[in-house]
């Protein structure tokens, strides 16, 4: 995991400590990310939050990236801040919280919390990323204006997972879930994700990521009649343990030549099954990426499945 260079459609601008106004770009020009520790200081964040409250003309913010230590093994939460200053953050579109890479912590233990609370305070968020399951939450009936919403997760928590299958997100166009293995905090079952395959709730999703699954093969075969395929464009379900016999239940499925995209990528497909998936749909205009998985060290595979397989993001 790394920190994110752009987000929102704007580069990420790292706060520097002690700066003045007057170094300080355009408030609506850049995605502001906070992170505490790449520079020589004792400034500690709180002060650097207080610090930007008090330099910046925050009614102008439309993206703001939260890092270390308000997200890291022993914190989480750091969501606070922004909802104090909701009443300033009028134009607040997007939020990413817990940019944090791996020497920082473990994906699996970076700390978060209930969602709610945050998605109440900013009814116009567009867009909300989350980078880590431990503590999350998502007991969320519904929000009007979210768009895009994406979960990176070593394990993330099936209550959280199933919450946010139910949750009434009209506007949502992408969303993308990270389920994780089960040792990690994960576990999530299709039974979580029904009223999300069943096409409830989400009536403008076009992009659909089920990724980084111990189950993927489970997933896949009850995406092959899914009401929520027909209005996709594209479906994700790379990072996870994906064989052949959850390839052959897409093929054997409903159609999927509407698609603009299929992602496979980290897969545990036989060459066989790869040809065949490629000779189907891709003549019809869908691209399907297999990209192989990036280590094949044989001891991953001994932490994998009775089968040798393991999902991409785990600790």
């Amino acid at each position: 995991m790394q920190h994110v260079r752009e987000f929102h459609g704007l580069p990420a601008f790292t706060v520097p400590p002690f700066a003045h106004a007057a170094e300080l770009p355009d408030p609506a020009a850049v995605a502001w990310r906070f992170q505490c520790g790449p520079y020589e200081s004792d400034e500690g964040y709180e002060a650097c939050w207080e610090r930007f409250v008090a330099a910046v003309e925050l009614e102008k913010v439309r993206a703001i990236v939260l890092g270390s230590p308000w997200y890291d093994s022993e914190g989480g939460g750091g969501e606070r801040c922004l909802i104090e200053q909701s009443h300033r953050l009028t134009s607040l579109e997007a939020v990413f919280l817990g940019d944090v890479e791996g020497d920082e912590s473990m994906i699996s233990t970076i700390g978060q919390s209930d969602l709610a609370p945050l998605l109440a305070a900013f009814p116009g968020l567009r867009e909300l990323a989350v980078r880590g399951g431990d503590g999350l939450d998502f007991p969320v009936t519904g929000h009007e204006e979210l768009r895009v919403l994406r979960v990176e997760s070593g394990g993330l928590p099936p209550e959280a997972a199933a919450h946010i299958a139910a949750a009434e997100l009209p506007a949502l166009e992408r969303l993308e879930l990270w389920l994780g293995d089960d040792e990690y905090g994960g576990g999530a079952t299709v039974e979580d994700l029904a009223p999300l395959f069943a096409g409830t709730g989400k009536p403008n999703l076009r992009h659909l990521g089920i990724q980084n699954s111990p189950v993927q093969d489970e997933i896949a075969a009850a995406l092959a009649s899914a009401a929520v395929v027909e209005r996709l464009t594209s479906l994700s379900l790379s990072m996870g343990t994906l064989s052949d016999a959850g390839a052959r239940a897409l093929l054997h499925g409903q159609p999927l030549t509407h698609l603009e995209l299929l992602d496979l990528s980290h897969h545990f497909l036989s060459r066989d099954m790869m040809l065949r998936l490629w000779t189907t749909l891709e003549p019809a205009g869908v691209r399907v990426h297999l990209r192989g998985r990036n280590d094949e060290d044989e001891d991953l595979l001994e932490f994998g499945d009775a089968h040798g397989r393991y999902v991409a993001v785990a600790e």
